[in-house]
C-alpha cells in the first residue's frame, strides 16, 4: 500500500472518534449538560494527566526512574489491576487448557465433566461475589478467585470445540504412518485447534478485565475499579472518565498483544490460508 493509501486509511480511522469528541467539548463548552454529569473531554484529559503523572514532591533521584514512573495513582492502580488479571487469568486458563484437551481427545471424560460444566457456565463470576467474599474474605483472593471463573469457561469451551473438530482424515492419515496417541495428540490434535484455543485466550482476557473492574468495586481497596468507584463517590465524573479510558487503553494494548502472537504462532495457518 502506497504512503497516501495509509494516510487515507489513518484519516479514515480517526475520522469517526475525533468528530464525536468535538461534538462531545462542543455540548460541555455550551453548557447544554452540567460538567458534574459529563465533563469535557479537555477537563477529563487534565484530570487524566494529573492521575498519570506522580506527585510533585516524589524525588526521582532519590528512589530510582521506575518506582517514580510508578508512584503516580494510575500507574500504581493499572499495575494492581493488571497484576490481579495476569493472576487470576494464569490460574483459570492453566486448569482449562489439560481440562479442555482432555474432554475433547476423550468422549468418556466429556461424557463424565460435560453435565456439572454445562450447568455451572451460565453463572456469571460476579454472581460468585458473596461466596468469594465468605470463603476468601476482602483483598486479592476473592478478585483472583473471579476472574479466574471468568476466564475459565471461554478457554475450556473454546479447547473442547478446537479439539473435537479436527478432521478424521488427519488422525486416520497420522495412525497409517505408525503415529502413536501422543504423537497425535501433540503433533495433531494441539496445532489443530491451535486457532480455537487462541481465540478463547483473548475471550478469557476480554472477561477477565470485565471481573477485575466489578471485583475491585467490592472487595480490594487499589486498582482502576477501586478508583473509579472513589471518584463516583466524591462526583468526580473526569476522573471516573479517566479510568474508564485507562481501561479501554489497557484492553487495547492486550488485545493488540494478543493479535501479534496469534499472527506468530499461527504464521503456518495463515500461510495455508494464502
Amino acid at each position: 500500500m502506497s504512503a497516501s493509501g495509509r494516510a487515507a486509511g489513518l484519516l479514515r480511522s480517526v475520522a469517526v472518534p475525533a468528530a464525536l469528541l468535538l461534538a462531545w467539548e462542543a455540548v460541555s463548552r455550551l453548557g447544554w449538560v452540567t460538567p458534574l454529569i459529563l465533563p469535557s473531554p479537555t477537563a477529563v484529559a487534565l484530570r487524566w494527566w494529573a492521575y498519570l503523572t506522580p506527585p510533585a514532591a516524589y524525588d526521582p533521584a532519590a528512589s530510582g526512574l521506575l518506582a517514580w514512573l510508578l508512584s503516580g495513582e494510575l500507574p500504581h492502580d493499572a499495575l494492581a489491576s493488571l497484576t490481579r488479571i495476569a493472576v487470576g487469568f494464569g490460574l483459570g486458563a492453566g486448569l482449562a487448557l489439560p481440562l479442555g484437551l482432555i474432554m475433547g481427545a476423550r468422549p468418556l471424560v466429556y461424557e463424565l465433566f460435560n453435565p456439572v460444566l454445562q450447568v455451572l457456565r451460565p453463572i456469571p463470576p460476579i454472581a460468585y461475589i458473596p461466596l468469594a467474599i465468605l470463603w476468601f474474605g476482602l483483598g486479592n483472593p476473592p478478585a483472583v478467585f473471579l476472574i479466574a471463573l471468568g476466564a475459565f469457561f471461554p478457554v475450556l469451551m473454546n479447547t473442547i470445540a478446537g479439539v473435537r473438530a479436527v478432521d478424521a482424515i488427519y488422525l486416520r492419515a497420522a495412525r497409517n504412518l505408525g503415529a502413536g496417541e501422543w504423537t497425535l495428540f501433540w503433533r495433531i490434535m494441539i496445532p489443530a485447534a491451535m486457532p480455537y484455543i487462541l481465540t478463547g485466550v483473548r475471550v478469557g482476557i476480554g472477561v477477565a478485565f470485565i471481573v477485575v473492574i466489578v471485583a475491585e468495586m467490592i472487595a480490594v481497596n487499589s486498582g482502576l475499579g477501586y478508583r473509579i468507584l472513589e471518584a463516583r463517590e466524591y462526583f468526580w465524573s473526569d476522573k471516573v472518565i479517566a479510568g474508564m479510558v485507562t481501561i479501554g487503553l489497557c484492553g487495547l494494548g492486550i488485545d493488540l498483544g494478543m493479535s501479534r502472537l496469534n499472527g506468530w504462532l499461527l504464521r503456518w495457518h495463515r500461510g495455508v490460508e494464502g
